[in-house]
C-alpha cells in the first residue's frame, strides 16, 4: 500500500463514517442537501463520508475535507439486483472525481453483462492499481472471496439485503467478527447499525471503522420508526 493510501486508512481508523445519500424518490434528494448533511456530520465529529453519485460527491467536497467512500447506484436491466458501482463505467467516473475509496457490490451474484465479480474486479484492479477499493459484501463467504481477489477493505454492507442472506440477524456481528479474524483485511462494519451502542460494539470487536446511514441522515425513516411506536 502506498503512502497516500496508508494516510487515508489511518484517517478513518476508529472513526464513524456517515453515509449521506438520498435517492431520486426521497424527500432530501439534492446534492446541495447532501453537502450540508455531510457538513453537519463533520461538525458532529465524523471521520469520513459515504456518498452516492459524482454530483453529490463534488458538492460534499465543497463542504468538508474528509475521506469519501464513493459509490454510484445504477440499475442495469440485465442484472437489476447488483446496482452498487456495478460496472467499469461507474468505477471510471468515481476515479475521475477523486474518491479516496470506491465501493463495489462484492456479492456472489452476476454483474451486468453476465460478468462475475472476479472478472470485473481483475480488470478494475489492473486499470487502477493504486486506488483503494472496498467490497460491499453480504456474507462471510463474500468477504473471504473479496479478500482473496485483492480488495483493500471488506465491508458488511449488504448482509440481509440479498436473496441468500434474507432473515440473517443484523447488525451482522458474527460476520464482522469472522472477517476481522480471518480475512487479513481491514473490516468496515456497515448495515443496520442504528444506535450508538451498536456502533460501540462493532468498534470494540476490532472493526477498522463503522458506517452509519439511515439512523443519522434519513429523517423519513427515523420518523416512521417513531410513528410505529405510536401505532403499536
Amino acid at each position: 500500500m502506498n503512502e497516500r493510501n496508508e494516510q487515508i486508512m489511518n484517517q478513518i481508523k476508529g472513526k464513524l463514517i456517515v453515509s449521506c445519500q438520498a435517492l431520486p424518490d426521497e424527500p432530501l434528494h439534492s446534492s446541495f442537501i447532501m453537502g450540508r448533511m455531510a457538513y453537519a456530520a463533520y461538525l458532529g465529529g465524523a471521520g469520513g463520508i459515504r456518498a452516492n453519485t459524482v454530483e453529490d460527491i463534488e458538492e460534499i467536497r465543497k463542504n468538508v475535507d474528509l475521506p469519501v467512500i464513493g459509490i454510484i447506484k445504477k440499475v442495469y436491466d440485465d442484472e437489476p439486483h447488483v446496482y452498487i458501482t456495478p460496472t467499469m463505467a461507474e468505477v471510471d467516473a468515481l476515479v475521475a472525481c477523486g474518491c479516496e475509496i470506491i465501493a463495489l457490490d462484492a456479492t456472489c451474484r452476476t454483474h451486468p453483462g453476465g460478468r462475475s465479480l472476479k472478472d470485473l474486479f481483475t480488470e478494475v484492479r489492473a486499470k487502477y492499481p493504486d486506488q483503494l477499493f472496498m467490497a460491499d459484501c453480504a456474507s462471510i463467504e463474500d468477504g473471504m472471496t473479496a479478500a482473496e481477489l485483492g480488495f483493500d477493505i471488506i465491508g458488511t454492507t449488504l448482509a440481509g439485503y440479498t436473496e441468500y442472506t434474507k432473515g440473517v440477524k443484523v447488525p451482522p456481528y458474527s460476520m464482522i467478527k469472522h472477517l476481522i479474524h480471518n480475512s487479513g483485511k481491514p473490516v468496515i462494519a456497515e448495515g443496520n447499525i442504528s444506535t450508538p451502542e451498536m456502533l460501540r460494539h462493532a468498534m470494540d470487536m476490532g472493526s477498522w471503522a463503522v458506517v452509519v446511514g439511515s439512523a443519522i441522515t434519513r429523517p423519513l425513516e427515523i420518523t416512521r420508526k417513531f410513528m410505529a411506536a405510536l401505532e403499536d
